[in-house]
């Protein structure tokens, strides 16, 4: 809610331009911001393709002083985010890191830094950003708003500041996942056993193997490196046989998780973390077992179409997802925990399918990725509601306008809340720094 007014830190710094001298530009309180901070936040901003709406030498230096000004608040009032919250954070941070860029030693490469002296910045970073976050909902509070309030806020809006509501639609989904047949998941395990003893006995190279045949495209090209995890990271299938090796280089045993079957080979362990490269391996699914599988779909369907079973009865009886199963197919949003979607916040599939249906209407069966599963699943769907994009009224979107209503009293509390602590604090800006259009007009004391 109050991201606008965070500074997106750098967690790294970058070398200054070695013909700049450095300098102090701005004093807030009793901390001092350097032309080289500036220049880092800058040049990062540059390097990864984040635009400066105006000039940057006024811009980032006023968004430091901003949040400098919620720390000073924060040791005044003896807030801080706590160690283990940090640490949490940090090791989430790193471990994405790790993932992306594949091992340590090319995050250090990449960052000409120690993990050490990378940890340390990142720690920073996200403790500033967490009292950051702790103090401004101090100063918030919870904000309780009566529907008579909501309404007068509405009323006030000007016409070109309504929010839209984008178009959105409920969906119910029967999947089901075709089965496998017995001969086919073992000669998938087979496999890579026969992976494995070639691992072992000399005559292949894990990672290379793991290029060339590993299912899982995201770790294929990294030679099956997955970087740094702790044990939650993991669902406990995978956990268990990792964290089960001792030595860098051995092989697990063929194993099963909820997205195939695996090998492991130990690279590297240090302390509670480990990293590894896997194999993964799925049964691929017969052009004869797919045909079946969409015959089976299309009759559920057709029973449903002639009322001879409802979706929900039907969901029950026959989907393989656990998730809808129970829920009479009906999809739940995991970011908003409602059952409305936006198009864009749907699988492409189930979007493409439900775009040009009328509410009530079936598709035809079709084929998608199951993004829990990393596989394969066939599904049709129904449209239980939907709603066109429009501008956001009183009887259908008070929720959402609610929301809107919070944030803008959030905002305004804290936009005055910094106003009068500029006022209150002492504030130096070095002469040729002061001639900018800055957000707030108090910078510069007269």
């Amino acid at each position: 809610m109050y991201g606008v007014l965070l500074l997106c830190c750098s967690a790294f710094s970058l070398q200054a331009q070695s013909n700049m001298i450095d300098g102090v530009v701005w004093v807030v309180g009793d901390n001092a911001i350097l032309r080289s901070e500036v220049e880092e936040q800058r040049v990062r901003a540059q390097y990864e393709g984040n635009r400066i709406q105006g000039d940057p030498y006024c811009v980032i230096p006023e968004q430091i002083a901003v949040q400098k000004l919620f720390l000073h608040q924060a040791k005044i009032d003896s807030v801080e985010a706590s160690a283990s919250q940090v640490e949490s954070q940090l090791n989430m941070r790193i471990d994405h890191i790790l993932r992306e860029i594949g091992s340590k030693e090319k995050m250090e490469e990449y960052f000409k830094k120690s993990t050490t002296e990378i940890k340390e910045e990142l720690r920073q970073t996200i403790q500033d950003q967490m009292t950051i976050q702790m103090v401004q909902q101090k100063l918030v509070g919870d904000i309780k708003l009566t529907p008579s309030e909501v309404r007068q806020f509405y009323q006030t809006l000007p016409a070109d500041s309504i929010p839209m509501i984008p178009a959105m639609v409920e969906v119910q989904i029967v999947t089901i996942e075709p089965p496998i047949p017995l001969e086919d998941i073992e000669a998938t395990k087979k496999r890579l056993r026969e992976f494995a003893d070639r691992v072992n006995s000399g005559t292949a190279d894990f990672s290379l193997l793991a290029r060339l045949y590993s299912d899982d495209t995201g770790t294929a090209t990294k030679g099956g490196e997955l970087g740094f995890f702790g044990r939650g990271t993991m669902v406990p299938e995978f956990t268990n046989a990792a964290f089960a090796l001792q030595e860098p280089g051995q092989v697990s045993r063929v194993f099963e998780t909820e997205f195939g079957f695996h090998i492991v080979q130990l690279i590297e362990k240090r302390g509670d973390r480990i990293n590894c490269r896997h194999i993964l391996l799925r049964p691929r699914v017969s052009s004869d077992i797919k045909v079946k599988t969409f015959m089976k779909l299309d009759s559920v369907a057709s029973l449903i179409r002639s009322g001879k079973q409802t979706f929900e009865a039907a969901a029950t009886l026959n989907s393989s997802d656990k998730n809808t199963r129970m829920n009479g197919g009906l999809m739940t949003n995991a970011a908003t925990g409602t059952t409305k979607f936006e198009y864009q916040d749907l699988p492409q599939e189930v979007a493409k399918a439900v775009y040009s249906l009328n509410v009530g209407e079936i598709s035809a069966p079709f084929s998608m990725m199951s993004q829990e599963l990393g596989r394969e699943v066939y599904a049709f769907v129904k449209v239980k509601s939907k709603i066109a994009n429009h501008k956001a009224n009183l009887t259908d979107d008070y929720q959402q306008l609610k929301q809107y209503c919070q944030a803008f009293k959030s905002q305004e509390i804290i936009q005055k809340w910094i106003e009068q602590k500029i006022k209150e604090t002492y504030i130096y800006i070095a002469p040729d720094w002061q001639n900018c259009d800055f957000k707030y007009s108090n910078w510069v004391k007269k």
